[in-house]
């Protein structure tokens, strides 16, 4: 895939099966995102072949899309709605049935201690409260393939410790997630295999423990720099502070 003659992405090539947690990760402009906005059907113009759920997803059918809940980094609620509406708006596009996604929302607005703003609106809400929202709703339809994208963002520490857990159960019931993320440590824990792209090229995939053992770094964090050939943080930071405490 190019974007105005500049490679995005390069040979990617890799099967994902059912009930894994993909740690999808790579530096800023890796092509992360432009992988899963193919997958999702949002951009078209690759060469190459991408099949989702056994079908080739250019044959312009939009059905597979039914079976998948997505989660953006940044993603634009609709403030002047209510959290009921929104997620009823989102239920209703999945082909739900309008009492049953309000049954749904309710209980599980519930689970993450939103049952008291289940009327408020959305632009009344804390950044952790939207994306309780986001999470919910892409999760409503019960997906076969989940795609996150910084899931965890402004949630307090008790609600990382759910979403983590819900994430794994999921996997265990044979839903499949892509996890993307530049917290290492969660997605050295929550991975059962982790797929590192730089350059728009597959630089590193498989267990946490397959990758340790092929490098002589410790840390997730540390395998990271040593594939992208990051070596400078401590002397970008060391300027900065000193850039810092200048009088």
């Amino acid at each position: 895939m190019s974007f105005d003659g500049k490679m995005a992405l390069r040979a990617i090539n890799l099967e994902v099966l059912k009930g894994q947690i993909i740690g999808y990760i790579g530096p800023n402009g890796a092509g992360k995102s432009t992988t899963v906005k193919i997958m999702l059907g949002l951009v078209s113009g690759y060469s190459g072949k991408v099949s989702i759920f056994g079908n080739d997803i250019s044959d312009g059918k939009v059905d597979y899309k039914r079976r998948i809940g997505y989660v953006p980094e940044t993603a634009e609620l609709y403030d002047n709605l209510t959290a009921i509406e929104y997620l009823s708006f989102v239920g209703e596009l999945y082909g739900m049935e309008s009492e049953l996604v309000e049954a749904k929302a309710k209980r599980l607005m519930g689970k993450f201690g939103l049952e008291e703003v289940f009327h408020s609106r959305l632009s009344s809400f804390s950044k952790g409260m939207r994306q309780k929202v986001l999470l919910i709703s892409s999760l409503l339809h019960n997906p076969d393939l989940l795609f996150l994208d910084e899931p965890l963002s402004g949630l307090d520490a008790n609600s990382v410790m759910v979403v983590k857990e819900i994430l794994a159960q999921l996997a265990a019931q044979g839903k499949t997630i892509f996890y993307s993320s530049h917290i290492m440590e969660v997605v050295e824990k929550i991975s059962n295999r982790i797929i590192l792209i730089s350059e728009g090229r597959i630089v590193a995939d498989g267990s946490f423990e397959e990758l340790k053992e092929q490098n002589t770094e410790g840390t997730l964090e540390e395998i990271f720099n040593q594939l992208t050939g990051f070596h400078q943080h401590r002397e970008i930071a060391e300027d900065f502070v000193s850039i810092v405490q200048e009088v």
